[in-house]
């Protein structure tokens, strides 16, 4: 049992000591997400909004180029994919690196089904905007009655 405050120093700055130890051993300990640049620990993040005949969404994908980015969809399905490949200059060596490379996929079911002959994408300052509309048959229609 500790019976003095400068114990509880001590035990604390040891702790402080064994993380920055820890710290430049292991670049990713004590971030959340390190150097992967994997989907399912939040990157490309997504927002997906209902217009009146269809939806809209928008993708976080910064430092991508539109030729790096496939988009394929199927009735409600859609798929994101794509790579980033960080090409060193000539010259130049690594000292550190944060931003994430390799390839990514990432699907998702929207509420209906969407005309993908329609479909436009545009890629503006680091963000996709899909517009996507919904095909006729997933559209409401009044009915009359006779």
């Amino acid at each position: 049992m500790f019976t003095r405050f400068s114990d509880i120093d001590r035990l604390f700055g040891t702790m402080d000591l064994l993380r920055q130890r820890l710290d430049n051993l292991y670049t990713d300990y004590g971030r959340p997400y390190g150097t992967r640049w994997l989907m399912d620990e939040g990157f490309l993040r997504a927002n997906l909004y209902q217009t009146g005949d269809g939806f809209e969404m928008r993708l976080e994908v910064p430092g991508m180029e539109k030729e790096s980015l496939g988009i394929k969809i199927q009735g409600n399905y859609l798929e994101i994919s794509g790579s980033r490949d960080q090409k060193l200059p000539d010259g130049y060596k690594v000292h550190k690196t944060e931003r994430g490379n390799g390839t990514f996929s990432r699907s998702f079911t929207l509420p209906d089904d969407v005309d993908g002959n329609r479909v436009e994408a545009t890629l503006k300052n680091g963000v996709l905007y899909l517009t996507l509309p919904k095909s006729e048959a997933a559209k409401p229609r009044q009915i009359t009655i006779n």
